[in-house]
């Protein structure tokens, strides 16, 4: 049969997830809801409606890569299912599961299907645009079912990552790496887009202090390995390299700070010419844009250090 494993920090959202999944429960499934909220502060409700209770696991609060890992370590099945905690599984998706699963003995993981919603009625805000890249994003742990054997075999998800961000596009790699083969499946869950506040593009930068732990672990390729969309890192650090000798060297400023005001403008015109134009949204983007790039950029020093001399899992990591 099937484990299920949903890692969680107690959103709303995990109460809608469980009502879906309470069938697969009395088909057989295990499902094993992993507790990440290092505080405890209350106590997760975890019946769906009809009474099922799936198995409550306490997390180390490091993180859904360390979540992950307690719960497929717990599990007693051969297949292990990653959902998150607030996606919607379609009606049919216990059943297209199983279905997706019977596959050749070499095949150690099969992605589901992510569909996200978008307003019909106005152009998408960067934040929902960025929720909409996980449709086209490669074996993510969204909806991602790996062989419980193949897991162990590499390891299980790298727990230096701290959020979820490439840490399951970095597993992905290892066990394609490890001989085993990856495949898309046919069941689909919807991802809808999470509320959150105007400031949300600015913490997404933290996540580039992961991608300086991937560039030492695999070297300038780490992108094309790990099968990651192309950045705009080169011109963050362009553009913060043009402001730092504008502020640092007088005789300098004027052109450094021209090539300062034309790169963030081009960022900035890119970023309002495809999100809505309520003047809210549009003042919010263009403030950002000023501030990502060297945001970004120290985001990435700081993992650059931190990381140094960073191996992959199994090979001795510093």
């Amino acid at each position: 049969m099937i484990s299920i494993v949903v890692p969680t920090v107690g959103r709303p959202s995990l109460a809608v997830l469980l009502d879906h999944l309470a069938p697969s429960i009395r088909e057989g499934a295990e499902i094993l809801v992993v507790d990440d909220r290092p505080e405890r502060l209350s106590p997760l409700r975890l019946p769906a409606r009809d009474g099922s209770y799936p198995k409550l696991l306490t997390g180390r609060g490091r993180g859904p890569a360390a979540a992950r890992n307690t719960g497929w370590q717990a599990a007693r099945f051969p297949w292990v299912a990653f959902l998150d905690d607030d996606v919607v599984p379609d009606p049919d998706w216990f059943a297209r599961l199983r279905s997706d699963l019977d596959v050749p003995p070499r095949v150690g993981g099969v992605q589901g299907r992510i569909r996200v919603p978008l307003p019909a009625d106005r152009q998408p805000t960067d934040w929902e645009r960025s929720t909409a890249g996980l449709e086209q994003a490669r074996w993510i742990t969204a909806d991602m079912a790996y062989r419980r054997a193949a897991l162990a075999e590499v390891g299980g998800f790298d727990e230096r990552f701290p959020r979820a961000y490439r840490e399951d596009a970095e597993l992905a790699y290892r066990v394609r790496k490890a001989g085993w083969d990856l495949v898309c499946g046919a069941r689909r869950v919807t991802h809808p887009v999470r509320p959150e506040g105007p400031w949300v593009s600015l913490r997404a930068q933290r996540g580039n202090a992961d991608d300086a732990l991937l560039r030492h672990m695999y070297g300038p390729r780490w992108r094309a390995l790990v099968e990651a969309l192309p950045g705009r890192r080169p011109r963050h650090v362009a553009v913060t390299a043009a402001l730092v000798v504008a502020l640092a060297v007088p005789r300098l400023r004027a052109v450094a700070g021209a090539a300062w005001a034309a790169g963030t403008a081009e960022f900035a015109a890119a970023r309002v010419k495809a999100g809505p134009k309520a003047p809210r949204e549009v003042a919010t983007t263009l403030l950002t844009s000023t501030i990502i790039p060297p945001l970004a950029t120290a985001h990435w020093l700081r993992g650059w250090w931190r990381w140094r001399g960073a191996r992959p899992v199994g090979t001795g990591i510093s």
